[in-house]
């Protein structure tokens, strides 16, 4: 049965947010206070217990040289019995072919994609409030100092 965790530090229920920050942080990198709360957690909540092990596992599948692991890992993550890893799950056997494709090719769209991020989150930031004019001077990279010719 699962019970509410409390943060020994200050006596208040642990948040779903912060359970599942804690839930994907490796051991080595807690803090003492994070690493009291993890202990709570699995003390009161079996499903974290399964998470966290699945979440470190998983953590390490991307650096793997065994794609093999990926088919294990989704069939324990189907077999948890927590609905939001079976659906995980689920989504990531439909897109096996990507997510394979991510581990073997060398090419990334990191870059592209880092510059549309920044575009629409600066578009964002301006709606409503300027031209195209202040937009073009955001996007744009300063142009160097003219040099003055004698």
């Amino acid at each position: 049965m699962e019970s509410p965790a409390i943060d020994p530090a200050t006596g208040w229920q642990i948040s779903p947010v912060a359970a599942a920050a804690l839930c994907i942080k490796p051991t080595p990198m807690l803090t003492q206070s994070q690493a009291a709360k993890v202990a709570v957690l699995k003390e009161a909540s079996p499903s974290f217990v399964i998470m966290r092990r699945l979440a470190m596992r998983f953590r390490g599948l991307p650096r793997s040289a065994h794609p093999a692991e990926l088919g294990s890992w989704l069939d324990d993550a189907r077999r948890s019995g927590i609905r939001s890893l079976q659906q995980f799950a689920r989504t990531l056997t439909r897109d096996m072919a990507t997510v394979r494709n991510a581990n073997i090719e060398r090419w990334s769209s990191g870059q592209a994609e880092g510059q549309i991020n920044r575009l629409k989150t600066l578009k964002r930031s301006m709606y409503g409030r300027a031209g195209i004019e202040l937009l073009r001077a955001r996007m744009l990279p300063l142009e160097p100092p003219l040099l003055h010719s004698k």
